[in-house]
């Protein structure tokens, strides 16, 4: 199963972006998605997540600017980005949790997209 992330990059504040992750490899489902960042010298925090069913999990800090949907079909999760800010720069990485054609399960996460806002 491999996971990979696109559209970050630079972006002025203010300025909006959309991240997309597609999941490929030996998929039977894919439970949850999420979207995790870290920042230079920080840990990796959870930016917000979305179950199969659709329900939405938001850091608090981050609601009202940050949109995650998925599109069940195409295997992808996507992160709508609006009003950023400089503390918004971080590698922002992909998760889901993957039942695999063996009816294994785990945790897969992509190899991250940077994303910076310059003020």
């Amino acid at each position: 199963v491999h996971l990979v992330e696109s559209g970050g990059g630079l972006v002025q504040a203010g300025g909006s972006l959309r991240l997309s992750c597609v999941a490929s490899g030996s998929i039977f489902s894919i439970n949850a998605m999420g979207w995790y960042r870290q920042a230079p010298g920080k840990q990796r925090e959870l930016v917000a997540d979305i179950s199969s069913g659709g329900s939405t999990n938001y850091a608090d800090s981050l609601k009202g600017r940050f949109t995650i949907s998925r599109d069940n079909a195409k295997n992808t999760v996507y992160l709508q980005m609006n009003s950023l800010k400089a503390e918004d720069t971080a590698v922002y990485y992909c998760k889901a949790g993957v039942v695999t054609i063996a009816r294994t399960w785990n945790d897969y996460w992509g190899q991250g997209t940077q994303v910076t806002v310059s003020s």
